[in-house]
This record gives structure tokens, C-alpha cells and sequence, in this order.
């Protein structure tokens, strides 16, 4: 998945490219691809310099963090990045960080990872606290049975025994 830029001799490219689920394959266990990988690429060159806008399509299957079953999660998610060459990174004391740098990457030798900036992408469109619905019951604290498949007879009312005391002052 690597874009050679030696082959790019013209200002304007157009790359649509479909790629395969297991060419993705992570150590974590944040997110699986479950379907193929779509990515459209708008590529301007300027001397070192290439614009990236696109898109990257695809469903990943995502654990709930309330109940842990796993659950699918469409990703269509745009991007506009600068690259430049690695050289041009010098890293010079402490600078104002502008709009336009946060859209800066670097690359180096005559190659850009794409799928460094699919993955990236990815990571970007994973929600904060994943959930399979929004009315998951997640799952029992005393036996761990998935609420949304049913019920238990666990008793959930913890009552402090420090505090016991007090409640005897209440009668």
C-alpha cells in the first residue's frame, strides 16, 4: 500500500483502489475491518510537496463498551493533508502552530504509507465510548450476564457498612 512518487509526473491524480480486509490486520483490539477498504485519492503535486484530499470507505466491527459484543460501524471519512518531504522537518525551537500545520505530514525517501493514512483515518472516525445502541443495558456488575439478552436475580443494592450507623438514626 505504498504510493510511489517517482511514478507521479503529472500536477493532478485521481487513485481509486478497493483493498482487502486481512491487509489491515491490528495487535489491539480497538476496531476489526470487516469490509473491503474503499479509497478515493486526489493527489496534487507542487515541486516536493503533495496535496492528499480524498475519502476512505469501509465498516468496522467495534466491541461495545457497555456490553463488549461486537458490533458494525460505517466509516466514510474525508481528508485533506499536505506532505512534504521528512527533510524539511528541522524541528526549530518552539513555534506558533497554525490551521495549515495540522494538516501537515511528512513523508520520506520517494514513498507515502497509504495505509498509515488509512489507519490513521480510522482511528480518527472510532467513537469515544463505542455503543452497540444507545439504550444498551450493558452487563450485570455481580454475574456479568448481558442484560440486553435478559435478566438476573442479582441483588445490585450495595449499601456502605460504614454508613450502617446512620441509618439507624433515621428511624
Amino acid at each position: 500500500m505504498l504510493l510511489d512518487l517517482r511514478k507521479i509526473r503529472v500536477p493532478h491524480v485521481a487513485v481509486d483502489e478497493v483493498y482487502a480486509p486481512d491487509l489491515f490486520r491490528t495487535t489491539d483490539d480497538q476496531y476489526r475491518i470487516a469490509e473491503p477498504v474503499r479509497l478515493h485519492l486526489d493527489i496534487a503535486k507542487s515541486g516536493e510537496r503533495f496535496r492528499m484530499a480524498g475519502r476512505v470507505q469501509t465498516v468496522l466491527e467495534l466491541p461495545c463498551s457497555r456490553c463488549l459484543e461486537r458490533f458494525l460501524w460505517p466509516v466514510d471519512a474525508a481528508f485533506d493533508l499536505m506532505y512534504q518531504p521528512q527533510a524539511t522537518n528541522r524541528g526549530e525551537g518552539e513555534i506558533e502552530v497554525g490551521d495549515e500545520d495540522l494538516s501537515m505530514a511528512f513523508y520520506e525517501g520517494e514513498q507515502i504509507d497509504l495505509g498509515l493514512l488509512m489507519r490513521e483515518q480510522f482511528y480518527l472516525a472510532l467513537p469515544m465510548k463505542p455503543l452497540c445502541s444507545d439504550d444498551c443495558r450493558g452487563l450485570c456488575p455481580v454475574c456479568g450476564t448481558n442484560l440486553n439478552r435478559g435478566t438476573c436475580e442479582c441483588k445490585r443494592d450495595w449499601e456502605d457498612p460504614r454508613l450502617a450507623v446512620l441509618k439507624n438514626l433515621k428511624h
